[in-house]
C-alpha cells in the first residue's frame, strides 16, 4: 500500500528547497529583489509545510511572510541586518526538514529554537533523493558492492564492443565463401561426369550452404550485437540513476555551516551555493565532503578582513564566500572562491623557503612563478595565515584537500581570482567505476592519459616549432587566444633520462595539456586509442607515484598505467622555471569584448534528462532554459523574454510533442531561422526522416546518447 505521507514528504523534500533556493538568490543582491516573489515563496512555503504537517516550518514561514509584507508597505527595510535574519530563518528551516527527513518528529512552534539552525548528523549521507511525483521503496546497498556492480557493467561494455568486430569477421568469412562459389563456378564445366562430377556437385552444394548459414549468421549476430548495445545502455542509465546523486543530498548544509562560523567570528558574510543540482557518484561527493570544508573555512578564515580595507578597495561590505559545483567531460569540479585579499605570494615563497621546498634564489635567479608558489601551499606545513586560530593557519588543510582529490584520481590547484580574493577548484571523476583515457606510447612503454585533462591531440609538422629560450614550442589557439606552448618528451618527463622528443615523417604527436591557464605540449611516439576502463589506485613500477593516477587493464588484460595530467605540467613548471618565468604556455590576454553568451532551451518532460541536459550544458558555458513540453516552449520563445539561440527537443511529450514544437517554429516566421536538434529515444528511420523533413538540424537517439556528440553537434550547428 502507498504511504501517502512518504509521498507528500518527498513532495515537500524537492519543493521547499526550490523555495529557500529562490529566497537566497533574491538576497544575493536585495536592493534588486522581487518582494512580491519572495512573499509568494514564503506562502507557498507555508502551505507546503501545514500540508504535511510541519508546524515549526508553517510557523518560521509566516513570520518571513510578515517580514516581506512589511518590507513592501514601507513598514520595515531589507537591510542587511534583515537579510541577515532571513538566512538565519532559512537554516532554520532547512535544519528542521532535515529531523524530519531522519524520520524525527516534528518540532512545535513552541520549542522556540527557529533561530538556531540545527546540526547536520552524518545521518543525511546517506538519504535518498526520492522525486516528487512517485512514492519509492528505499533499500540500502552497500557502496562497495554498487562499485563493483558499476565496474561489472563498464567490463561488460568493453565485451560488448569487442564482440562488434565478431560481425566483421563473419562478413569477411561470408564473402570470402562467395568469391569461393564464382571461382567454383569457373571451373565446375571441366569437372565432367561419372563419380568425379558427383563430388563435384556436392562440393557445389556444401559451398552454397556453408556460404548461406554464413550470411544468415552474421545477420543474427549483427541483430543480436545491436539488441546488446541497446540494453547495455538501458542498463547502464538504470546502474547510473542509482549511483549518481544530486550535490545537494551531500553538500547541501555547507552553505548554512559556513554562515554559523562566520556569526561564529563575527564577520559579515554573503553565501553564494550554486550547482547543487549536478550528480555525481555518492561515493565522490562524500570524499570531497570534509576537502570542501576545509577550504571554506579557509575562504572565511583568509579572506576576512577589515572593513576599511574591503571599502577602500570597492567592495561590498559583507566578505563573498561561494561553492560552485559543475560537470564537465565526465568529470566534477567544486569551485570555492572569496573575494579577500588574494593569495599572499610573497607569504607562500617565506614558509616553502622554511620548509625547504624551495632553495633561496641567488643574484639575478628568476623567482619561481606564480603557480609554483601557489602549487606549494597544498604541501603539509605551508601556510600564507599569519596566525593560527580556529578556522585555518597550520597549513595542513589544503595537503589533506589535494590527498582526497588525489585517492579519486583527480586534482586540486589555487589560483587568483580577479578581480579579488582567491579561489580552489577541486576536480575528482563523476564516477569512480571506470574513465575515459586516451592511450599513447612514450618511450617504448604504453600509458593512459585522463580525457578529461586533454585539451587537444597534436600533429605537428617539423616546421611549424619555433625555438624560444632554447626550448621547442607551437604557436596555437585556445578558446580563441593564442598560446605559445613549449613542447617537451612525455617520456623524459615521467623520468627516462635522455628521451628526445619523437618525430616520425617530420611530423611531432603531442598531447596539449593545461594546469590552469598554463598549456604544455607533451610529445609522444604515437596516439594508440581512446576507451574506457576500470581504474584502480595502484602503483605503477618505475614512476614516480604522485605522476600516477592508478592503473587499468587493457582488453588483452594488459595493465595500463594512468598519468596525472596536472602533475605532468606541475613537474614541468617546476623543472623549467626559467621558461615558465617568460611566460611559456600563458594565452595572450582576453580581448574585452568577449563573445555573447549562446542561450540554448532545452524541451523535455523528464526532469532528470533535463537536470542532465542542463548540468552539461552549463558546464560549457551555455546559458540554458528550460521547457517541460512544446507549448511550455512555444511561451517562452514568443514571450520575448530570452533570445534564444538553440532549441534541443524531446519528442514525445504531453499537449505538444517534439515533431509539433518543430513544425511550429519553422511555421512563425519570426521563429523559422531557430536551429533545433531532435534528442528522443524513437530512433526508426521513419522518424529520423520525418524530423529531418521538418527542418531538424540534428536528430540524435538517447540509446546512443554521448556528451560529446551532443556538444559537438551543438558547436556544429552554432
Amino acid at each position: 500500500m502507498v504511504d501517502i505521507r512518504a509521498q507528500l514528504l518527498a513532495a515537500f523534500d524537492v519543493e521547499h528547497r526550490e523555495h529557500l533556493q529562490a529566497i537566497r538568490r533574491a538576497l544575493a543582491a536585495p536592493e534588486e529583489a522581487d518582494l512580491r516573489e519572495m512573499f509568494r515563496r514564503a506562502h507557498s512555503l507555508k502551505g507546503a509545510a501545514r500540508a504535511v504537517d510541519l508546524p515549526q516550518i508553517e510557523e518560521i514561514a509566516h513570520r518571513l511572510e510578515d517580514l516581506f509584507a512589511a518590507v513592501g508597505e514601507g513598514r520595515s527595510a531589507l537591510d542587511r541586518p534583515a537579510v541577515q535574519d532571513i538566512h538565519l530563518a532559512l537554516d532554520a528551516i532547512e535544519a528542521e526538514a532535515e529531523t524530519v527527513r531522519r524520520g524525527q518528529a516534528p518540532r512545535s512552534p513552541d520549542d522556540h529554537e527557529e533561530t538556531e539552525a540545527a546540526p547536520v548528523s552524518p545521518a543525511r549521507l546517506s538519504r535518498t533523493d526520492p522525486e516528487p511525483e512517485r512514492g519509492l521503496e528505499v533499500v540500502r546497498i552497500e557502496a562497495d558492492a554498487l562499485r563493483a556492480l558499476s565496474q561489472a557493467a563498464h567490463q561488460l561494455a568493453n565485451d560488448v564492443r569487442n564482440e562488434q568486430g565478431a560481425h566483421a569477421e563473419l562478413r569477411r568469412l561470408h564473402l570470402q565463401t562467395r568469391r569461393l562459389e564464382q571461382l567454383w563456378g569457373e571451373l565446375r564445366p571441366g569437372a565432367g561426369a561419372g563419380r568425379h562430377g558427383a563430388r563435384a556437385r556436392d562440393f557445389e552444394g556444401i559451398l552454397r550452404t556453408l556460404g548461406r548459414e554464413l550470411g544468415q549468421l552474421a545477420q543474427r549476430q549483427r541483430r543480436t550485437s545491436w539488441s546488446l548495445e541497446t540494453d547495455l545502455a538501458v542498463l547502464r542509465d538504470h546502474l547510473d540513476r542509482i549511483a549518481m546523486t544530486p550535490a545537494d543530498a551531500v553538500l547541501g548544509d555547507l552553505g548554512r555551516m559556513v554562515r554559523d562560523l562566520a556569526r561564529e567570528a563575527g564577520v559579515e558574510i554573503d553565501v553564494r551555493m550554486e550547482g547543487l543540482e549536478v550528480r555525481a557518484e555518492r561515493r565522490v561527493l562524500q570524499v570531497l565532503r570534509d576537502p570542501l570544508i576545509h577550504v571554506l573555512r579557509n575562504a572565511l578564515s583568509h579572506g576576512a578582513e577589515p572593513l576599511e580595507a574591503r571599502r577602500a578597495a570597492g567592495k561590498p561590505d559583507a566578505l563573498l564566500v561561494g561553492l560552485e559545483i559543475s560537470a564537465r567531460g565526465g568529470r566534477l569540479q567544486a569551485r570555492v572562491y572569496d573575494d579577500g585579499p588574494g593569495p599572499d605570494l610573497d607569504r607562500l615563497e617565506r614558509a616553502a623557503l622554511d620548509k625547504g621546498l624551495l632553495t633561496p634564489r641567488g643574484p639575478g635567479d628568476p623567482p619561481p612563478s606564480p603557480e609554483e608558489v601557489l602549487a606549494l601551499a597544498f604541501e603539509p606545513g605551508v601556510s600564507s595565515a599569519k596566525a593560527v586560530d580556529r578556522l585555518a593557519g597550520r597549513g595542513m588543510g589544503l595537503s589533506v584537500v589535494l590527498q582526497a582529490a588525489r585517492e579519486l584520481g583527480g586534482s586540486a590547484r589555487l589560483a587568483r581570482r580577479l578581480p579579488h580574493g582567491a579561489e580552489v577548484i577541486v576536480s575528482a571523476p563523476l564516477s569512480t567505476a571506470a574513465q575515459a583515457v586516451v592511450v599513447v606510447e612514450a618511450g617504448g612503454a604504453a600509458y593512459g592519459v585522463p580525457s578529461f585533462g586533454v585539451v587537444r591531440l597534436l600533429r605537428l609538422p617539423h616546421d611549424t616549432l619555433e625555438s624560444v629560450e632554447g626550448a621547442l614550442t607551437v604557436r596555437i589557439e585556445v578558446a580563441g587566444r593564442d598560446v605559445l606552448a613549449p613542447v617537451v618528451s612525455m617520456a623524459a618527463v615521467l623520468g627516462k633520462a635522455g628521451a628526445e622528443i619523437p618525430a616520425a615523417g617530420g611530423v611531432v604527436s603531442a598531447l596539449l595539456l593545461a594546469r590552469g591557464e598554463r598549456h604544455v605540449a607533451f610529445a609522444v611516439d604515437t596516439f594508440v586509442d581512446v576507451r574506457e576502463i576500470g581504474v584502480e589506485a595502484m602503483r605503477a613500477d618505475g614512476l614516480d607515484p604522485a605522476l600516477v593516477l592508478g592503473a587499468g587493464l587493457l582488453d588483452d588484460e594488459t595493465p595500463l598505467a594512468v598519468v596525472n595530467p596536472d602533475e605532468l605540467v606541475d613537474r614541468w613548471l617546476r623543472d623549467e622555471r626559467r621558461l615558465a618565468a617568460v611566460g611559456l604556455g600563458l594565452a595572450t590576454p582576453e580581448s574585452s569584448d568577449r563573445p555573447q553568451q549562446r542561450t540554448i532551451l532545452v524541451v523535455d518532460d523528464s526532469i532528470t534528462t533535463r537536470t542532465l541536459e542542463k548540468s552539461i550544458l552549463e558546464g560549457q558555458g551555455y546559458r540554458v532554459l528550460l521547457a517541460v513540453d512544446g507549448l511550455d516552449a512555444l511561451h517562452i520563445l514568443r514571450s520575448g523574454e530570452a533570445v534564444i539561440d538553440l532549441v534541443v527537443a524531446d519528442i514525445e511529450m504531453p499537449r505538444m510533442d517534439g515533431f509539433s514544437l518543430l513544425q511550429a517554429i519553422k511555421a512563425d516566421a519570426s521563429l523559422a531561422d531557430l536551429p533545433v536538434i531532435l534528442m528522443t529515444s524513437r530512433n526508426d528511420p521513419t522518424d529520423v526522416r520525418r524530423g529531418m523533413d521538418l527542418g531538424a538540424e540534428a536528430y540524435i537517439t538517447k540509446q546512443k546518447f554521448d556528451q560529446r556528440e551532443l556538444l559537438a553537434t551543438i558547436g556544429r550547428v552554432l
